[in-house]
């Protein structure tokens, strides 16, 4: 017995998030179930290593709406949420994270705003983030300032990967050939019409942030290298800098020569080699950063590959005739509980479940 194809899907990226879990699922069942549309739940679980995947297959047996996507190895957040966005099936396809930080009581607003005023975007803006350390709200606000300068004005202030697309939006999505998008700063390049509804960010509900340091600061190479070229621009006016502080060390050193006056020279010497060297180097580095980008670009691997989708399995019936999902089989991997192979098999990135490629 198909289910009926959804009005909503809702793309939850997932990594390593067994503590928080059954407290995002039932915040959002009972939002969800709430609503007259019929829905589905995208879980994608990115590679977790802990019992991530068992929780979710707990849910799967008593919440049908709930399909969950199962990636080989851990591809990264935009990867995750980018492998949920092609493979969901809604008119309209939210996207939250599931630690809670986000409400899920968002997103039937979202969809109101969407269908009210024939919106194919709605952008879920963080209008207090007083549960953010200092530390974080300082960051969060220079990167978006920061993009905002490099990137343009269309970018909302303070919305982060909580949104609403419609059908249209994703598939203009899927039809960009970049391997590795920001959605971020992808979506509002898209020129759709949009709105933004505000919420108050909530603190994580349980379990820990898997943003570190590390993977803010990539986001932010990858916003910046994806959108703009003005690190390289950056680079010419440095080299330009130097160039004028050379000339005009090169005319004192000619007039401390005829005045023989040399020997004193060596700081201003010393700090030229020294200024011009970082120079050098941080134009290779900015420079590399670009061919680094093309050259993933060539080599055309898959950012992600799904290894089952629940959606592919074949869900038996109950003697009470309801359509329940496959029960879970020791030994099977998670995501493919029951044991019966996927009828797409294994699934790159850039293939959608139509066949279409959408890198």
């Amino acid at each position: 017995m198909a289910q009926p194809t959804p009005t909503l899907s809702v793309v939850v990226p997932i990594y390593n998030e067994e503590a928080v879990l059954p407290l995002f699922a039932a915040r959002l069942r009972s939002t969800l179930d709430g609503s007259a549309d019929p829905y589905e739940v995208v879980a994608v679980d990115d590679g977790s290593t802990d019992a991530t995947p068992a929780v979710l297959a707990g849910l799967r047996r008593t919440w049908p709406e709930l399909r969950v996507i199962r990636l080989r190895r851990n591809s990264g957040h935009q990867a995750a949420l980018t492998a949920g966005l092609f493979h969901a099936r809604g008119a309209f396809v939210a996207s939250i994270d599931a630690d809670l930080q986000d409400p899920p009581e968002v997103i039937p607003e979202m969809l109101r705003a969407a269908r009210a005023k024939s919106l194919d975007i709605v952008y879920g803006v963080r209008s207090d983030r007083s549960t953010d350390s200092a530390f974080k709200r300082w960051t969060a606000g220079l990167y978006y300032r920061m993009i905002r300068r490099l990137v343009g004005g269309n970018v909302p202030d303070q919305a982060g990967d909580f949104r609403l697309l419609s059908r249209a939006a994703v598939e203009a999505l899927r039809e960009l050939p970049e391997r590795r998008p920001v959605l971020r700063l992808v979506v509002p390049w898209l020129g759709f019409p949009s709105a933004e509804v505000g919420y108050v960010r909530e603190e994580r509900a349980a379990g820990r942030t898997k943003y570190s340091i590390a993977k803010m600061v990539r986001l932010t190479a990858d916003s910046v290298t994806s959108f703009s070229a003005a690190p390289l621009r950056l680079a010419t006016w440095l080299g330009l800098a130097g160039v004028v502080l050379c000339t005009v060390l090169l005319i004192a050193a000619f007039v401390a020569f005829l005045q023989d006056y040399t020997v004193p020279g060596w700081t201003s010497l010393y700090v030229a080699v020294l200024f011009l060297g970082a120079v050098q180097l941080l134009c290779l580095g900015l420079v590399g950063e670009y061919i680094g980008r093309i050259y993933d670009a060539v080599q055309g691997r898959p950012s992600y590959a799904v290894g089952s989708d629940t959606a592919d399995l074949v869900d038996y019936p109950s003697a009470d005739g309801a359509v329940k999902p496959a029960p879970v089989v020791p030994g099977r991997p998670a995501g493919n509980a029951d044991g019966i192979e996927a009828t797409t098999g294994d699934v790159l990135v850039g293939t959608s479940p139509d066949g279409r490629r959408a890198e």
